[in-house]
């Protein structure tokens, strides 16, 4: 992900909940004002993405396969609100099971066959 990504993202989650229509120019105001240059398309391509989208849905389906652009502006929000995205859907820990190294001894060979 590239900062230019991530820095609109920001600026569109901040417009969201401030109950700010998000849009291209206000998403480049908000980025410009952070001292942060971005590739000029960004914000564009951000704000397209919102326009057809709900925001809600797309921070509430992080992590169940939403799609890519669902991960590229849900993550952000993701780590500030790890209480609330705990509670929406608990994490289940997979354990894996590290290989066991067979040794000489357990494949039949030993030194002094």
């Amino acid at each position: 992900m590239s900062v230019s990504e991530v820095a609109c993202s920001y600026a569109a989650l901040i417009l969201y909940d401030d109950n700010i229509p998000i849009t291209a120019e206000k998403i480049v105001t908000l980025v410009k004002a952070a001292n942060i240059n971005v590739e000029s398309f960004w914000a564009t391509l951000i704000a397209k993405l919102l326009e057809k989208r709900s925001v809600d849905d797309l921070i509430l389906s992080v992590g169940s396969g939403g799609g890519g652009s669902a991960v590229a502006v849900g993550a952000p929000v993701a780590a500030g609100g790890a209480a609330a995205a705990a509670e929406a859907a608990p994490v289940v820990e997979e354990k894996k099971e590290e290989p066991k190294e067979e040794s000489d001894e357990d494949m039949g060979f030993s030194l002094f066959d």
